[in-house]
């Protein structure tokens, strides 16, 4: 901590990373998560921290990542904090990114936004990582509402494969508490013959000694 807030420290320590081990890293990483927001915004500091969204493991980027949920705003705002968010978009997985907006309570709103009122190149990106994660997004409380408003407003081929992620477990995801949000939109939504492969699944399939039907009743 001492050295990363010194001018020659904070170099020493940043050379030093790009050649390290991997526990040799996480020793140092060790030191300065705890104050982690405090090297953002340190004129020297904030080297080291963007060192690591460099060079660290995706769970050293992602701890990160984590210490800057919260102060997105006054970071972006500072001299130094904002070369960190800037690091921190460049070099977190998009897909990370994405989600972790999905399942935020004001992240899923924007997410919705955007998807309303974007152009389709711009909105086609998010669909794709919302699409890979649809099972965890479906049984979020948050994410729940994102694939529902796809299901709503979305194009046929993007409700498609959600539909297609709900088959096959219509009766679990009838029964969790938020995706059975989803799958009753799916029941809406989805194409007719789509609808058919729903309304089948539950009629055919059996729970136990009872078919799903009357579990689900």
């Amino acid at each position: 901590m001492e050295f990363s807030q010194d001018q020659h420290g904070s170099r020493f320590i940043q050379l030093k990373l790009e050649r390290a081990t991997p526990a040799e890293r996480q020793l140092v990483f060790n030191e300065i998560l705890q104050a982690a927001y405090q090297l953002m915004v340190d004129v020297f500091g904030n080297y080291v921290i963007q060192k690591f969204f460099e060079f660290g493991s995706l769970e050293q980027k992602l701890a990160l990542a984590e210490r800057i949920r919260g102060h997105v705003l006054s970071l972006a705002l500072q001299m130094y904090g904002c070369r960190v968010i800037q690091k921190a978009l460049e070099f977190i997985p998009s897909d990370q990114q994405v989600f972790a907006l999905s399942t935020h309570p004001y992240g899923c709103r924007v997410i919705q936004r955007i998807l309303e009122h974007c152009l389709p190149d711009q909105t086609l990106p998010i669909l794709e990582e919302l699409h890979q994660h649809t099972e965890q997004l479906v049984q979020d409380q948050y994410g729940n509402y994102v694939i529902q408003h796809v299901l709503e407003h979305g194009r046929p081929e993007d409700k498609s494969k959600i539909v297609a992620e709900i088959r096959g477990n219509v009766l679990v995801l009838s029964q969790h508490k938020f995706a059975s949000n989803v799958v009753e939109k799916c029941v809406t939504h989805a194409s007719r013959t789509e609808r058919a492969v729903l309304i089948d699944e539950v009629c055919t399939m059996n729970d136990g000694p009872h078919s799903a039907l009357y579990t689900m009743m």
